[in-house]
């Protein structure tokens, strides 16, 4: 049985406890289903009220019946009870579990265990340096109270707790920074992550439909960052190539098949004709560029027009929509090199089979748009004459380019060329591609991105979510797919200088506004820019440390192979652990006195030392006063009045300061 002393909880310390713990979870609430940041909340407010009104804690049956329906509610919610997402919720509620039988020091400490390994968890989502320097923040105070939880006494003041938290952080940083740099990489994981591992699904979709790409504008989130190897390509030709829509139902546009159902069914063996890549012939010069794609969960990766087949990243392959994808889902940031041909001819001899398939329309949908392309086919257009007209369609009739259309209806393409005229890029790009099959040409949608921000400090080209475009790819005879952007001819500001040229200023969001910008807008684009480009060297020299960079960086200073690198590694790990044990050991030395008092009656006993006069361990300062005035009579006065101040100053405490200048006399005159 413990003692009272040993099971007291100060209620101080308690709720420290609880506001640090709300610091290590809060950035999984926004991740987890709105039950379990209920129960959260809601436990660590009844802690706390109980903590201050001296409720009793819950009895043992009711908390284990709370965690037993906090397994049954994981398992409810995700289907599994292990995993990124629903680990990490089990984890979370059972650490607030936790605070129901908390009423010890003991308990405490395995609370601050587990605050430790929960501030782990979210390294599995976000790697950025805001969340390395949130948990940083999170790690000193976490730490506080681990300091205070040792204290054997009363709580100690935060300022003291924080300070000295602080200070073992930064202690460890100089450890963590030679850990690593020097510790071996090893090539490729160490073990699978789970199924759902990864950052959360954001960007392009492989479907479209009326809104989908106009919502998607309104993010500043980044897509990828390119570094081009060659001349950048002029702005018009910055066709960043994704998902190939190729299926309509009337109203969405989707690819024929996700990037899973193409790496099932692609035998890179034998190869089935219809996913083979088509033909395609490259002419006039490469662009050659790094491309760094932030995670997405999907498969698709990005490339200008037109990707060369020959020169693919490693772990990708072409689709037979000469899409780029990877063979696994991107749930890490990816940096791949790719080569491009801006001229090219793409499937010129396109077989009967895939032509159908890129004319297919629903019968039953939009039937004024179908009869106003066949009566351009009835005119005996050609292909080329069919494309020209629908594009001045667009741009000599009313038609009007913003990210706030009305609404459409079910036949969403009669709607808009008819009505509504009033749309973004996926309205022009869907109504084109299905004008130009009611009339007879192959046509097919594309969404990607179009353009890119160059970073003037770091050299590089940022493509945001709001740079999301949609365009479309029609096949002539003798040419193969041909891409035309039917926004172009509403807009084309918008292909040429960007998407803030091209709309109203009131309709775009203030990350994209370049004039009339308040102090504060200005002040957050400037700091934006800033932000990317300390992302970037974040994302090179510390999420993208590879084995190829260690080696490299340790080569210059002769560390560049595996013996080395271990040695280097012993060696400062040992000098480390030797400064601080002589850092530990400074610290348990006697301190010197701080008090004046104390310093000089030391000093007058060194010096009565000397003439052979110490003091014993056993004599108090009266009693060894009087010893040394029998011994020395001649001393008897100093001596007297030297102990009398002393005792005044350190006990007494009545007029210490009296006091203290009068035994600095006494000491004055006992060495004259």
């Amino acid at each position: 049985m413990k003692t009272t002393a040993e099971t007291y909880l100060a209620q101080s310390s308690l709720l420290r406890l609880l506001g640090v713990l709300a610091l290590v979870v809060a950035p999984h609430l926004w991740r987890m289903p709105p039950w379990i940041d209920a129960a959260v909340i809601a436990i660590g407010v009844w802690r706390a009220v109980a903590a201050i009104r001296q409720w009793p804690l819950p009895p043992q049956w009711l908390k284990v019946l709370l965690a037993i329906l906090a397994f049954v509610a994981v398992q409810v919610s995700y289907g599994r009870v292990n995993g990124q997402h629903a680990g990490t919720a089990l984890l979370v509620i059972m650490l607030a579990l936790k605070l129901t039988e908390m009423r010890s020091r003991r308990d405490v400490l395995v609370v601050v265990a587990l605050c430790y390994f929960t501030m782990l968890t979210h390294f599995l989502f976000s790697q950025e340096m805001w969340t390395v320097l949130y948990l940083l923040g999170c790690a000193v105070t976490v730490t506080a109270v681990l300091v205070e939880s040792n204290h054997p006494g009363a709580p100690l003041p935060p300022r003291v707790t924080l300070r000295l938290g602080a200070t073992m952080v930064l202690l460890a940083l100089p450890l963590m920074v030679v850990m690593f740099v020097l510790f071996p990489r090893v090539p490729g994981p160490l073990w699978g992550l789970p199924s759902d591992a990864g950052a959360a699904r954001s960007g392009i979709s492989d479907t479209m439909a009326p809104g989908d790409i106009s919502n998607l504008i309104q993010s500043n989130a980044i897509a990828f960052r390119v570094v081009f190897r060659t001349a950048p390509p002029p702005p018009q030709w910055r066709y960043w190539r994704g998902p190939v829509l190729s299926y309509f139902d009337g109203r969405r546009w989707r690819a024929p098949f996700g990037g899973d159902d193409y790496f099932r069914m692609y035998d890179p063996q034998t190869g089935l004709a219809a996913y083979v890549p088509p033909p395609v012939e490259l002419s006039g010069e490469p662009v050659r560029y790094d491309l760094t794609l932030e995670p997405h969960r999907q498969n698709w990766m990005f490339a200008l027009d037109l990707p060369d087949p020959q020169a693919l990243p490693p772990n990708s392959a072409l689709t037979g929509y000469h899409q780029l994808l990877s063979r696994s889902l991107l749930k890490d940031r990816l940096s791949y090199t790719v080569t491009s041909y801006p001229a090219y001819r793409l499937d010129p001899e396109m077989s009967p089979q895939w032509q159908r398939s890129n004319l297919r329309i629903p019968e039953n949908f939009n039937p004024r748009a179908q009869a106003l392309a066949q009566q351009w086919r009835a005119e005996g257009l050609t292909s080329q004459q069919l494309v020209e007209r629908a594009l001045r369609l667009f741009r000599s009739e009313q038609f009007y380019y913003t990210l706030e259309p009305p609404p459409l209806g079910r036949d969403s393409v009669d709607d808009f060329l008819f009505s509504t005229r009033r749309g973004f890029c996926e309205h022009y790009a869907s109504a084109f591609t299905v004008l130009m099959r009611a009339a007879g040409v192959p046509a097919r949608v594309v969404v990607g991105y179009l353009g890119g921000e160059l970073n003037d400090a770091g050299g590089w080209y940022t493509v945001r979510q709001s740079d999301a475009h949609a365009w479309a790819e029609v096949w002539l005879e003798g040419r193969g797919w041909v891409r035309v952007d039917p926004t172009a001819a509403v807009a084309p500001s918008r292909i040429e200088t960007g998407l803030s040229e091209a709309l109203p200023a009131s309709e775009l969001p203030s990350f994209l506004r370049r004039g009339g910008l308040s102090w504060f807008d200005y002040t957050r684009l400037r700091a934006d820019t800033a932000w990317d480009y300390l992302n970037v060297a974040w994302d090179q020299w510390v999420l993208g440390f590879d084995t190829d960079k260690q080696f490299g960086l340790l080569s210059r200073f002769g560390l560049g192979d595996w013996q080395k690198m271990v040695l280097a590694l012993t060696v400062a790990v040992t000098i480390f652990m030797a400064l601080v044990g002589a850092m530990a050991l400074r610290q348990v030395r006697a301190a010197a006195p701080k008090d004046e008092a104390l310093r000089l009656w030391r000093r007058a006993t060194r010096v009565l030392a000397a003439q052979g006069l110490p003091q014993a361990p056993h004599e108090g300062p009266r009693d060894y006063a009087e010893r040394v005035a029998q011994q020395r009579p001649d001393l008897a006065p100093a001596m007297n009045a030297l102990a009398h101040a002393y005792v005044e100053a350190r006990y007494l405490d009545q007029r210490p300061r009296e006091a203290t200048f009068e035994l600095a006399a006494a000491l004055k005159t006992l060495t004259a």
